[in-house]
């Protein structure tokens, strides 16, 4: 057999992949049973637990959880855990550090789509994995805005595909409002 053909179907070692006709027909199928990886990326606190009320959504999934205490991963004892540092707008050479960790997270996880509960870590990876590695990205306001969106979920409307505010009244052009996580 010359190198550059492909051996037929029924010689590949696939296993319940030979009704498929072609290679591409393969692969479609393979990729559709994979599950989607996942980052959820929160800050501590409430933020954290936010996140941590969404866990059955993940189910299925292959999920990497980040967030800024090394004892949060005894939460999600199951799943990958990266800790990552913390920043506000007077830190701003902390937000150095942020982005360097949250891209190699990045790197390490390669996620189809980023959750964010909120606060400066979450921003950073959402921005990055949208504009670096085109992943959906998926804002979720906190529960303590009340009154208006955080300044965070205002900056994120550049890259979330969807950003999502806990109460009905801040629901308005480009943030929607699907229920409350706790």
């Amino acid at each position: 057999m010359n190198v550059l053909q492909q051996p037929p179907l029924s010689a590949l070692p696939h296993r319940g992949y030979r009704r498929y006709e072609t290679v591409r027909q393969v692969k479609r199928a393979y990729m559709a049973k994979r599950s989607k990886r996942i980052l959820a990326v929160a800050s501590g606190g409430g933020h954290w637990v936010q996140l941590l009320r969404l866990r059955p959504v993940f189910e299925g999934f292959d999920v990497t959880y980040v967030s800024r205490d090394p004892s949060s991963s005894l939460d999600v004892p199951d799943a990958r855990y990266f800790t990552i540092g913390d920043a506000s707008r007077s830190q701003k050479l902390a937000f150095l550090g942020v982005i360097l960790k949250a891209s190699w997270i990045l790197l390490r996880a390669r996620p189809e789509i980023i959750i964010t509960t909120g606060a400066a870590p979450g921003l950073v990876t959402l921005a990055i994995g949208k504009s670096l590695f085109r992943a959906k990205t998926i804002w979720i306001d906190s529960i303590a805005n009340v009154e208006k969106l955080s300044g965070s979920a205002v900056f994120a409307a550049r890259f979330a595909d969807l950003r999502l505010t806990q109460w009905p009244d801040l629901a308005e052009d480009g943030v929607e409002h699907w229920g409350a996580v706790l």
